[in-house]
C-alpha cells in the first residue's frame, strides 16, 4: 500500500516479524476499556439498581429484545456474541471523534476480521442447532443445482458486510480530515455529529445483519 492510502495503517511496533498497527492497538485499547467497564459496572449488582446498573440493564434488555424480534425465539444463547459485537462496534465507530484517535473500523483489517467472526459464527450456530448433515444439506435447497449459488452467496454477503462497514466509516473520517485541513478547527463539527450518527447506525446495521444471518442458519425449514 502506498503512503497516504486510506488502506494503509501506521506500524506502532513489531512482535518479532509481525507488525502491530495503530488500528490493532486502538482495538486492544477499546477491548480493555469495555472489559474494565463491564467488570466495574457489574461487580456490585443489587436488587434495587443504581443509575449505572439501570443503564446497563436497559442496554442489555434492549439488545436482547432486538435479537428476539429477528430470530423469533429465546435470544439468550446469541446475546453474548451479538451484544458484544454491537457494543464493540458502537465504541469503535464513534471513537474517531476523540482527537488523535482513529476508528479501527475505518481500516480494512478490522471490518474484515469482524465479518470473518460473523461468517464462522453463522455456521457454528447453524450446525449446533440443526446438526451437521441437515445444515450442509440446506445449501442444496430447493434444488441441488442451487448449491454453487448458495455457497457463493455465503461469501458475497460476508464481503458485503465488510465493505459496507469499512466504506462508511473510512469515508466519513476521510471527509472530516479534508475539511479540517482546508477550513479550520470548528467547521467540521456538524460533520463530526453526522459521523457520530453514521457510526451508531452502522453498528446497528452490522449487528442486525449478523442476527439475520444466524437466525436464518438456525431456523428449522424442514
Amino acid at each position: 500500500m502506498t503512503p497516504g492510502s486510506p488502506l494503509a495503517a501506521a506500524v506502532v511496533f513489531r512482535l518479532g516479524p509481525v507488525p502491530v498497527t495503530r488500528p490493532v492497538v486502538t482495538t486492544w485499547g477499546i477491548m480493555a476499556v469495555l472489559a474494565i467497564g463491564s467488570w466495574a459496572g457489574t461487580r456490585r449488582l443489587r436488587p434495587e439498581p443504581s443509575r449505572l446498573q439501570a443503564v446497563l440493564e436497559l442496554l442489555v434488555t434492549g439488545i436482547q429484545s432486538q435479537i428476539e424480534e429477528v430470530v423469533r425465539r429465546d435470544a439468550r444463547p446469541l446475546l453474548p456474541l451479538l451484544g458484544t459485537l454491537f457494543i464493540f462496534l458502537l465504541t469503535a465507530n464513534v471513537c474517531g471523534i476523540v482527537p488523535g484517535v482513529q476508528a479501527p473500523t475505518g481500516r480494512i483489517e478490522t471490518p474484515a476480521a469482524l465479518a470473518l467472526v460473523v461468517f464462522l459464527s453463522v455456521h457454528w450456530f447453524g450446525i449446533r442447532a440443526r446438526g451437521l448433515s441437515a445444515y450442509l444439506g440446506s445449501f442444496a435447497r430447493p434444488k441441488p443445482i442451487m448449491l454453487p449459488l448458495n455457497l457463493l452467496a455465503e461469501v458475497t454477503r460476508t464481503f458485503s458486510l465488510m465493505v459496507r462497514l469499512f466504506g462508511n466509516i473510512m469515508s466519513g473520517e476521510f471527509l472530516i480530515g479534508i475539511v479540517l485541513a482546508l477550513a479550520g478547527l470548528f467547521v467540521p463539527i456538524p460533520l463530526m455529529a453526522l459521523e457520530l450518527l453514521v457510526g451508531v447506525v452502522q453498528a446497528y446495521i452490522f449487528s442486525m445483519l449478523a442476527t439475520v444471518f444466524i437466525g436464518a442458519a438456525t431456523a428449522d425449514d424442514s
